[in-house]
């Protein structure tokens, strides 16, 4: 067996370990949840009395919360409550309520948004700069939050997340939540122009009660056309006692744009007051704290067409009368000034705060009012209305039937409504009783028997008069209709009346009818006594017309003749015609050819001087044209001759100067000139080149020079030639060479 003393040892190494597992305090934290620590003992003692978080690290609840993990928090020390992570769902808001913090102000019902509290999910942010106890302003939305909720409870519209409260604390937020709930606190405020289906159930009685869970209900559709109303709980009351809150933090540029009541602490940095608000809410989804701003849904200001809208404000500063002088039944005003607005609403829609005033509907189309009993006009503003009762001249009490037609100037609806406070008060109190006298003044003035017959003329001179007098209410008169006086059921006067007048009527009809009678029998007897006439002069009338036969044979005949005779004079008469018109037209005929003959003769003769004429003259240009173009032609060739010839002679001169430079000057070229000539001379000369006789010459026993030579052969050939005069002697005479000839 094993020793006591082994069991006691093992016991207590169990203890000593378990001891120490507990100590350690290993904590796990699951992915959806968080841990709220509270810390059972410190030595910087307890938080303070006014407060729930130990900022500081004292003993009490932590702010920081434990996420997913784990985590060691030793039992001796902390103690750590799991709760879920706190998830808002798609389309509803939260609201917060703070177990901590410093107090409201005076005035003051919601805590200040903390913006450095990181929606609430950061505690030490949150006290730390100001966050306030109590509910908030800012609202959660959608999402799922890590919350501490030592410090703050979350309202959801399903459930209030919390811990460690008391009962008195728990039932006032449920009754929060409970209040909320009741007005749609957890949705967005959602303001739409479209149809929705609504549940019905039929009752017993007919009526319709609203169920949306009865299997037997009916579903009809409305129209939701609506504006959202906002009334503010917070904030300084509006001024002067006005019921309605003016309008600020208007424009997504101002600083202080409240975005629709959706940002509370910007709305009353603005100076926004609480109460009803001037500034409505128009279709869209708007969130907003429900603790903050309730919101009214109610439709929008429809005018109809044929309608306008005269506006009654209950808002605005006092404006300036505009009615003018002439008007004494009160002020009209400028549009968005407290009274009656001088200009009118259009048809169409408005988002107007009936609030902050309402909207009379004027019609402006025409008016029928109907003064019978059980009937109404379109407008139904005279179901009270009920036939006129008359004392005629001849004293008969009838019950006049009138139907009155007008319509109220779009322009002047406004002094209208100023003047009667409505339409139909204006009926009842002002038209009724001015149509009533002036038709019983009319019936003074005729008997009942002048009242049915003269109904037209009355009804003419009413419409004409009253006119005047419905102008005077800013009413425009159409039209004025009487029908048929009648008696009441207890009067049988009238009727007897009637029926007398009836009678007289049908008497002198009958005595119409007797006397159409009597003309109809003495015609009948006419035409008896023509039709026994013409019995009985058939014979006669048989030999007359036998007669009047005869006679008109002859009669076509002579007729005939007369017409023959009278035919042949006027084809006579239309042959000579004929004629005289043939020979004239012939005579005019040959006048006229002769005419244009000679005017023929004339214009050929005038044509042909006038083409001689002319070609003379063209002649006559031409010839000199040419001569001077020929002139000038000449002139310019003798010039461009000329100047070719002096041009050539310069250039042949100066060619010749250059040439005789060339050879050596002037001897030298007419040397050259002469043996050139020389040349040609014994091409085309027969003599012989070596001459017969050769003569010598020179001076002083010299030799002659080149040209002393050629001239000695020249003379030599030509002294061998037949008939040729030779050189008989040379003397030299003064020293000149004299040659002497003589014929060979």
């Amino acid at each position: 067996m094993i020793p006591y003393t082994l069991l006691i040892i093992a016991g207590i190494v169990i203890v000593v370990l378990i001891l120490i597992i507990y100590g350690i305090g290993a904590t796990s934290i699951g992915s959806d949840e968080v841990g709220i620590v509270e810390k059972w003992w410190s030595s910087g003692g307890s938080v303070p009395a006014d407060g729930l978080i130990a900022l500081k690290g004292e003993a009490g609840y932590q702010p920081e919360v434990l996420r997913a993990g784990i985590h060691f928090k030793t039992p001796f020390k902390y103690k750590v409550k799991k709760v879920r992570l706190v998830t808002i769902p798609q389309g509803q808001i939260a609201y917060v309520f703070s177990r901590s913090g410093e107090s409201l102000g005076e005035g003051q019902t919601l805590g200040k948004v903390i913006p450095e509290s990181k929606s609430f999910q950061d505690v030490v942010g949150f006290l730390n700069n100001g966050g306030q106890k109590g509910p908030q302003r800012q609202i959660l939305r959608e999402g799922t939050y890590a919350f501490n909720l030592a410090q703050f409870i979350i309202i959801t519209k399903d459930k209030v997340h919390s811990i460690f409260t008391s009962k008195a604390e728990t039932a006032q937020i449920e009754t929060m939540r409970s209040d909320l709930a009741k007005d749609s606190g957890f949705n967005p405020v959602i303001i739409s122009s479209s149809k929705v289906s609504e549940s019905y159930t039929q009752q017993d009685d007919g009526s319709e009660i609203e169920n949306s869970v009865n299997k037997n209900t009916a579903k009809r559709s409305t129209s939701r056309d609506t504006i959202g109303i906002v009334t503010i709980n917070e904030g300084p009351t509006p001024d002067n006692g006005a019921i309605i809150a003016p309008i600020v933090g208007d424009g997504i540029n101002n600083e202080f744009y409240h975005n629709n009541f959706q940002e509370p602490e910007k709305f009353l940095a603005a100076d926004g007051r609480k109460g009803k608000q001037m500034q409505v809410l128009t279709d869209g989804v708007y969130f907003i704290n429900r603790m903050f701003a309730t919101v009214d849904i109610v439709p929008k200001s429809i005018i109809d067409i044929g309608y306008v809208g005269v506006v009654v404000s209950y808002f605005g500063d006092k404006g300036e009368d505009v009615s003018g002088k002439g008007y004494s039944h009160g002020e009209l005003v400028e549009q968005g000034k407290k009274g009656i607005w001088r200009d009118s609403m259009m048809p169409g829609k408005y988002a107007f705060n009936t609030y902050a005033g309402k909207v009379v509907p004027v019609p402006t189309t025409n008016v029928i009012l109907k003064w019978i009993s059980g009937q109404t006009g379109v407008h139904k503003l005279d179901d009270n209305l009920k036939e006129i009762s008359l004392i005629t001249k001849d004293a008969f009490e009838p019950n006049l039937p009138l139907t009155v037609v007008f319509n109220i100037d779009y322009r002047k609806a406004s002094s209208v409504i100023q003047r009667f406070g409505d339409i139909k008060m204006l009926i009842e109190q002002s038209l009724d009783p001015m149509v009533a006298g002036y038709f019983k003044n009319i019936g003074q003035t005729k008997t009942l028997i002048e009242l049915v017959q003269d109904r037209s003329q009355i009804q003419q001179q009413a419409a004409d008069e009253m006119t005047g007098k419905f102008k005077l209410y800013d009413l425009e008169l159409q039209e004025v209709l009487i029908g048929t006086p009648a008696a009441s059921s207890s009067d049988t006067r009238i009727e007897k009346i009637l029926a007398q007048l009836r009678d007289r009527q049908v008497a002198m009809e009958e005595i119409k009818t007797n006397e159409a009678k009597q003309k109809s029998a003495e015609k009948q007897r006419e035409l008896n006594e023509a039709e026994a006439k013409a019995m009985a002069q058939s014979a006669l009338t048989q030999s007359s017309i036998d007669i009047e036969v005869a006679d008109n044979k002859g009669k076509s005949e002579l007729r005939l003749a007369e017409q023959l005779a009278f035919k042949t004079q006027k084809l006579a008469e239309a042959d000579k015609y004929k004629r005289t018109q043939e020979a004239d037209a012939e005579r005019y005929t040959r006048e006229a050819q002769a005419a244009a003959g000679a005017k023929t003769i004339e214009l050929t003769a005038e044509a042909n001087a006038k083409q001689v004429e002319l070609q003379a003259k063209a002649e006559s240009f031409k010839l000199e044209t040419v001569g001077k173009a020929t002139a000038l032609n000449i002139k310019a060739v003798a010039d461009a001759t000329a100047e070719q010839e002096t041009k050539v002679g310069i250039a042949k001169g100066a060619a010749a100067k250059a040439l005789v430079e060339a050879y050596g000057g002037p001897d030298l070229q007419v040397r050259q000139s002469v043996m050139i000539a020389f040349a040609e001379a014994l091409k085309i000369s027969k003599s012989p080149l070596v001459p017969q006789t050769i003569i010598m010459g020179g001076a002083d026993g010299k030799t002659p020079n080149a040209m002393e030579g050629i001239m000695s052969m020249v003379l030599a050939n030509m002294a061998s030639e037949k008939g040729s005069i030779i050189p008989k002697s040379i003397e030299n005479i003064d020293g000149k060479e004299i040659i002497k000839t003589q014929s060979k």
